[in-house]
């Protein structure tokens, strides 16, 4: 389609970097393979997030890896900017040299 699009993400392994790395390199692909990206970005990066984290701990469990990862990952569509994020990590806008908050950081002490 004529849609301009960017897909730009950030993660942070703990425990080691597999589940970093595996979710660095599958993530876009299931937001670009979603069926809804088109009409509803927000829920195929939802979905994406769920299924690349299904995908990781089938793989964990058969190699007996035990990694973790945080992650958050922008996609803009036409002039639309949709985020998502998994664990402590924190995007941050700055607009006209102002942040402007996004989301609420997951923090122990936060149900």
């Amino acid at each position: 389609d004529d849609v301009d699009r960017a897909y730009f993400a950030v993660f942070d392994g703990h425990g080691g970097v597999d589940a970093a790395n595996y979710s660095a390199t599958h993530l876009h692909v299931n937001v670009g393979l979603h069926e809804e990206v088109i009409k509803n970005p927000a829920e195929a990066l939802k979905c994406s997030f769920r299924r690349t984290d299904e995908m990781f701990l089938f793989k964990a469990k058969r190699e007996k890896l035990r990694s973790g990862t945080t992650g958050v990952s922008a996609l803009i569509v036409g002039n639309k900017l949709h985020i998502a994020w998994l664990g402590d990590s924190q995007v941050m806008l700055v607009q006209q040299g102002k942040a402007v908050t996004l989301m609420e950081p997951h923090k122990p002490e936060r149900e």
